[in-house]
This record gives C-alpha cells, structure tokens and sequence, in this order.
C-alpha cells in the first residue's frame, strides 16, 4: 500500500512538472520589463499594447479584459498605436491623451502611452477635444515641491 502511494505521488508530481513548464520559469522583474519596453518601444507600440499592458504580458501577470479592450473604444482621432498617430498628425506633435484625467503627454514625459486608459493624438486634436497638458507644464515658473498658493 505505502509503494502504490509513493509512485502515485511520483507520478503526479512529474505530470504536474511536465504540463507546466511555465511555472518552472524565472519570471521577469519589472525593471527588466520596462529596460524591454525601452529598448524596443516603437515596434511593441505598433503592435497596439501601451507600456503597461507589456509590461503585465512580460511578468506574466493576467491583463484585465478592460485593458485590452480600451483600444476598440477609441473615438475620433484617437489611436491604438504611436505610428498610426504619427502617420495622421503630418505636421503636428503627437502626444499621449489619458482619456479619464482629459491630461496629454508630450513624448518626454513618463506618462507616455503608459496610463492605463488611454490613446495617441495628435496635440491640435487633443486640445480640440478638452484634453489639457499636466498642470507643470502649463505652469513652468512654479515650483512643483511647493503648493499652489490660493
């Protein structure tokens, strides 16, 4: 009975290690998921995912079908990909709108194409539609580390 038992577990033991190969996998920090991002941000961007769904993709953690799906809900003027935009904004910056805060994001700032909800624009058409730049950037005599007085 204890030998039937011992190759039973056995065996369950190695078909759990051969069905899963992932599991046994070293998973990716997220500072090397967005050193990945970095280095070849144009051609994930093309692909339509913004940094934060690569970088959930990269580390193996599931992405939220609201996530994903954020991109089929895009209106007019807005798009999936940073190429897309440019390729409509002849003449025109392209920036990163978050579509909840109505905020742009020129292409040096840390919020580009990395918010959770959002789309390429052109800037014309951003500021067109209500969208406004951060308030640093409107303000760039004032000191950020200090508050706004009233």
């Amino acid at each position: 009975m204890r030998t039937t038992f011992t190759a039973a577990g056995c065996a369950a033991l190695l078909a759990l290690l051969a069905s899963s190969p992932p599991l046994l996998a070293q998973q990716k920090t997220a500072r090397e998921c967005r050193a990945e991002w970095s280095a070849n941000r144009e051609a994930i961007a093309a692909s339509g995912k913004t940094q934060r769904v690569f970088i959930a993709e990269c580390r193996g953690v599931p992405v939220p079908a609201s996530t994903r799906a954020a991109a089929a809900e895009l209106g007019k003027g807005q798009y999936a990909t940073e190429a897309e935009a440019k390729a409509n904004c002849q003449g025109d910056a392209v920036v990163w709108a978050n579509l909840r805060s109505k905020v742009y994001h020129d292409s040096s700032s840390r919020n580009y194409g990395a918010t959770k909800i959002g789309a390429y624009m052109c800037e014309k058409e951003s500021i067109a539609a209500g969208f406004h730049a951060p308030k640093a950037a409107r303000d760039p005599g004032r000191d950020i580390s200090k508050p706004a007085s009233s």
